[in-house]
């Protein structure tokens, strides 16, 4: 059982990062977050990592649809840095990304960021320069809607991380020079595992999965040996936000016996899809509303595809008991499909028009070199997507290759549109998930002119080349 002290100082942790988000400052006063180092115990070691302060310490922001992002991020790193405001459609120039839209910003720099805030969702940032987002340079941001200010729920965020003691630039070493292994033993010794593999119908050989092994899964900055405990208000209605802030793997969410409705994605709603479990790959988001029953603790777990490790958080009526959760299941889980990607329908669509521009974009790389590209291209090389303002552009994205990549379009939201050549009204989204095998074709509309960074959102894939940018004609 864990102890009362532990229940109460997780109840208290889930109000900095879970229960209540600061909301951004209106008027004169802007926000202020800081790019820092801070410590985490995992698994009874101490870890020092990046991440993204609040003036009070904790990390998370929530703003309101229609207001303004008004924010000074300063850079408090020995090393430059940036942020990426993952799900939001700023001007192009404060998108946050190195060498497409901003210079990083220096060793004790500061940057200023004005745009409005279109829509509301649940959106992420972090940084999207090498590898720092390995080291949890990351954090929650929740746009709500005002409509909704007088809802009867309580709003919970779990965002997932993978933990690694080694260094970054340590495990992609491993990866370029493994031909095909990757990883350390969890005791840090430097014995290489296999990656994953599994069969996949009609690919005449295996699916490649979780190309890095790591020390922990993290939910909330904790293992299940401390989880997160999260007491319910009175009526147990939540909605969930879950935010997958790996760098490398992809999760399913399990809610074990309760039922959840799924009423967003990657902060765009959806028509409700209800269910037990649901997938989350590499930088999606899910809004899942559900009940916890009176006098009842329920876990809500993400396990780590293809495998056992799991971690989560506990949802904890007034009186429940929690049980210790072992961060290892019974059954090792399947690996990401599209099979709720094709039920998936948008509440909000693109209106009936026709395609002005389809690009085909083909996914490729190996295990054994390690270089993954875009038509053939590793970003450097490549070749920019180009875009006129006004049209309504279609992406064809085909991953011949071995592994699953979560592609991410910055500065816009899409629709899933086709899958296999099958047309369907899916979900808008800005990570679509296009697993090997598969063809995956998703519109959108150029009505934000710029130069957009379009790229895979595992971190060692798009590092080792996985990366274009969309560009308007006209852009300089």
């Amino acid at each position: 059982m864990i102890t009362r002290r532990r229940f109460l100082s997780g109840t208290a942790a889930s109000v900095v990062l879970a229960g209540a988000l600061p909301r951004i400052a209106r008027a004169s006063h802007p926000a202020e977050l800081t790019i820092a180092t801070r410590s985490l115990d995992v698994a009874g070691r101490p870890a020092t990592v990046f991440g993204i302060i609040r003036p009070d310490g904790g990390q998370g922001l929530r703003a309101v649809a229609g207001e303004d992002f008004r924010l000074r991020l300063t850079n408090a790193l020995q090393e430059p840095s940036l942020v990426h405001w993952h799900g939001l459609t700023p001007p192009w120039r404060q998108d946050g990304v190195p060498g497409v839209t901003q210079d990083p910003l220096p060793a004790g720099a500061g940057f200023d960021y004005d745009f409005p805030l279109a829509r509301p969702g649940t959106n992420w940032m972090h940084s999207h320069l090498g590898l720092q987002e390995q080291n949890l340079l990351a954090a929650p941001l929740i746009v709500a809607d005002p409509a909704e200010a007088g809802r009867d729920e309580q709003e919970v965020v779990l965002m997932l991380h993978d933990f690694s003691f080694r260094a970054p630039a340590e495990i992609m070493a491993g990866l370029r020079g493994s031909q095909g292994m990757a990883g350390m033993d969890h005791s840090g010794h430097g014995t290489m595992q296999p990656m994953v593999q599994h069969d996949m119908p009609g690919m005449g050989g295996g699916m490649d999965l979780n190309d890095v092994e790591y020390d922990a899964y993290l939910a909330n900055d904790r293992t299940l040996a401390d989880p997160e405990v999260v007491r319910v208000e009175r009526g147990g209605q939540v909605r969930l936000r879950v935010i997958n802030g790996a760098a490398a793997t992809n999760f399913h969410i399990d809610l074990g016996a309760a039922e959840g409705t799924l009423v967003a994605v990657d902060g765009m709603p959806v028509v409700s899809v209800t269910g037990t479990r649901f997938p989350i790959a590499i930088a999606q988001r899910l809004d899942i509303r559900l009940t916890v029953p009176a006098g009842r603790a329920l876990p809500v777990l993400a396990l780590r595809e293809g495998d056992r490790q799991r971690t989560g958080l506990v949802l904890a009526a007034p009186g429940a008991a929690i049980s210790r959760i072992a961060d290892l299941g019974e059954d090792k889980s399947a690996p990401l499909d599209l099979a709720l990607e094709a039920r998936l329908t948008a509440a909000e669509p693109l209106g009936a028009r026709a395609i002005d521009r389809t690009i085909p974009v083909v996914l490729a790389g190996d295990m054994a070199s390690y270089v993954w590209t875009l038509n053939g291209k590793v970003h450097g090389q490549d070749t920019p997507l180009a875009v006129r303002r006004g049209e309504r552009v279609a992406i064809a994205m085909t991953n011949p290759s071995m592994m699953a990549h979560p592609m991410h379009l910055h500065g816009h939201h899409f629709q899933v549109v086709a899958i296999d050549g099958e047309a369907l009204s899916g979900a808008r989204r800005d990570t679509v998930l296009v697993p090997p095998g598969k063809t995956v074709t998703v519109a959108f509309d150029a009505d934000n002119p710029g130069r957009w960074a379009f790229h895979c959102h595992h971190l060692y894939h798009m590092e080792s080349g996985m990366m274009t940018t969309v560009e308007y004609e006209g852009i300089g």
